[in-house]
């Protein structure tokens, strides 16, 4: 039998038996990425140095940061822009994998670049070697087969206007 939750009301017995749960609940990790175009409609690919095949800008949340936040993050760390994000297209459910556990991962839509911020775009730190903008028809030569599929629901979602959540790739609901 599960012991009665204490009172609200006796603040510090709540917060107790509340931190009890967190600590015993499961973790995700969470990615973020974002979906952002040049003027001529490309997308943005980076050239990560430290995993094979190319991706898209962003990457993992640091502990308690919101996934919109990480890819704000990321995008000012690896490539000296900001961006305003225009909604969310897609939340993948990735199962574990080789000695990874679960994740969820995001792709935000951030709208289009003008061409002054597209031509100065070049990486800002040692984890990018290389970002360029590429047609999507190129972007799949380059992507690895879990980004590939999620890309590609990201831009299902981009052209319908409604997000999508998948299960390791493939939509769920």
């Amino acid at each position: 039998m599960r012991p009665t939750a204490p009172d609200p009301a006796d603040t510090d017995a709540w917060n107790a038996y509340l931190a009890e749960g967190n600590a015993r609940q499961a973790r995700k990790r969470v990615a973020a990425d974002v979906l952002l175009r040049d003027p001529s409609g490309r997308v943005l690919l980076v050239n990560p140095t430290y995993k094979p095949g190319w991706d898209l800008p962003g990457g993992m949340a640091e502990a308690n940061e919101p996934p919109d936040a990480t890819v704000r993050r990321e995008l000012m760390e690896e490539l000296g822009v900001r961006v305003t994000l225009l909604g969310l297209l897609v939340v993948d459910w990735v199962a574990p994998h080789g000695p990874w556990d679960d994740q969820l991962a995001f792709i935000f839509d951030g709208g289009m670049l003008n061409q002054h911020q597209a031509d100065q775009l070049q990486p800002q730190d040692d984890e990018l070697s290389e970002a360029a903008f590429v047609t999507t028809t190129e972007a799949t030569g380059r992507l690895q087969d879990r980004m590939q599929c999620r890309f590609d629901h990201a831009l299902k979602a981009l052209g319908e206007g409604q997000p999508l959540y998948l299960r390791d790739g493939v939509p769920a609901l």
